[in-house]
């Protein structure tokens, strides 16, 4: 099956569509110098940085302060399985050219307009907009604990509307450039905090490590459920990363299917670059997963300090105070209003094209051509910073509105999984599918994604 990436490329503006087939001029071969792997990084960066808001910064922690050390097995594997659907949709993504939405529409089943995995997909979305709300509400909290003295309404309304303008006017390498630097700084500050934790009564010590690693599941598995359906890449972010890449310009360099062995051999290098570029990310936010969850577990933990709506930013900046002193309050206050505000902005980039997308799948909107769509692109980018400003004001409670998005993520989990099985053994190109290992890490993300599926459905039944 051949695809037709964009012949001008993707930027924060232009949403993916089907085009005509790549000029020769812009195929071009795979990097292979450690510089040319470099300078295509970039959508795996831009994952990391929406991932730190909410999974890392909040729910990681929160999942520490309940139950300790038990659970840092947990994290480790809820941060690596993932990784294997990740690619798989990235490898899709770029040998197809078709955005994640597109793919699942392909998926075999029912229909009622769109295939019944875009309905399912729907739910989640939904459940997105209060999660993207609770950032909100977590960074004009941060704001007003910082000495602001403007309501938190006021703030909140504030932060939608910067969103928008940026989003409006932003591009991909702007977006990225920003992504990166947040991502390095914040990676920086909190392993500077867990060595200088070392140094304090809240010292990790192997004993203590040890019990993370073996295997323990609490009485209570709501938190940990839903922390595993945020940690690493959530569903959002799996949904997510294939439309990077091809903003990146992955399809648009490896060029349309011509079935020779030259595409073949040009597109393995290519799905190599994006494997490199997915687990270079990976090892950015697990790390700072992982660091975390020590500072929850060994700081909020011991002291007994549970992560509520009310006073959550105050009770995560213990981890800092406990460890700097009193004067790190602005230092983590900073840290964390970059984090989240780094999360709502590319979050809602995001899912500003899957809307732009789905309005074009369930044809309510049929767009003329690449500037008709960019223009509901930028309609989106102020749409949705204006609902999720709303669910904030009318609902508050920050903690509660992530993990509505934590459940929500959670049930796609499953769907997601069996779709990158399914793209597997799809692809007519041997040299082009996951090799053995990467099938088997495929296949065990696969039943630990159903197996949460299951009993996030459950939960919601009893």
């Amino acid at each position: 099956m051949a695809f037709s990436p964009s012949a001008r490329g993707f930027d924060l503006a232009t949403a993916p569509m089907s085009h005509a087939a790549s000029p020769a001029s812009e195929i071009q071969p795979a990097p292979t110098s450690l510089g040319g792997l470099l300078r295509q990084l970039g959508p795996g960066l831009i994952i990391t940085s929406i991932i730190v808001g909410s999974g890392e910064l909040i729910v990681t922690p929160k999942l520490g302060a309940e139950v300790g050390f038990r659970l840092l097995w947990f994290i480790i594997v809820g941060c690596l399985l993932k990784v294997f659907v990740q690619i798989e949709l990235g490898r899709y993504a770029i040998t197809r050219g078709r955005t994640t939405l597109e793919a699942l529409n392909t998926l075999p089943g029912p229909r009622v307009a769109v295939s019944w995995v875009l309905w399912i997909w729907l739910g989640m979305y939904l459940c997105i907009v209060p999660q993207v709300a609770g950032m909100i509400g977590g960074t004009a909290t941060a704001f007003r604990l910082a000495g602001v003295g403007i309501p938190i309404s006021v703030l909140a309304v504030s932060i939608g509307a910067i969103t928008a303008i940026l989003l409006v006017v932003g591009r991909y390498r702007w977006i990225e450039s920003i992504s990166t630097t947040f991502v390095a700084g914040f990676t920086l500050t909190t392993l500077v905090a867990v060595v200088a934790l070392q140094f304090t009564p809240f010292a990790v010590t192997g004993e203590q490590l040890a019990s993370g690693l073996s295997f323990h599941l609490p009485a209570d598995l709501a938190t940990a459920f839903g922390a595993f359906g945020l940690i690493g890449v959530g569903a959002s972010e799996l949904i997510y990363y294939p439309y990077w890449c091809l903003e990146k310009g992955y399809a648009r360099k490896l060029g349309p299917d011509d079935g020779t062995q030259a595409w073949q051999t040009r597109g393995q290098a290519w799905l190599r670059v994006m494997r490199i570029d997915a687990w270079v990310s990976f090892c950015l936010y697990t790390t700072t997963t992982i660091a975390f969850y020590l500072l929850g577990a060994a700081i909020l933990h011991a002291k007994q300090l549970r992560v509520e709506s009310k006073d959550m930013i105050e009770t995560l900046s213990y981890m800092y105070r406990d460890t700097f002193g009193e004067w790190s309050l602005w230092f983590f206050l900073v840290g964390a209003i970059a984090v989240l505000f780094s999360t709502i902005f590319g979050g809602t980039a995001s899912n500003a094209r899957l809307l732009a997308d789905a309005l074009s799948l369930w044809k309510i909107k049929h767009y003329r051509d690449a500037e008709h769509r960019i223009q509901w692109i930028k309609i989106s980018c102020v749409l949705l910073p204006i609902a999720t400003t709303a669910v904030f004001l009318l609902m508050g409670n920050p903690v509660m509105l992530v993990f509505v998005g934590a459940i929500g993520q959670g049930m796609m989990l499953p769907f997601l999984a069996g779709a990158a099985i399914y793209f597997h053994y799809k692809n007519p190109y041997p040299l082009l599918r996951a090799r053995p290992l990467s099938l088997a890490g495929l296949f065990l993300a696969a039943a630990a994604m159903s197996a949460l599926g299951v009993y996030q459905i459950i939960a919601v039944f009893k």
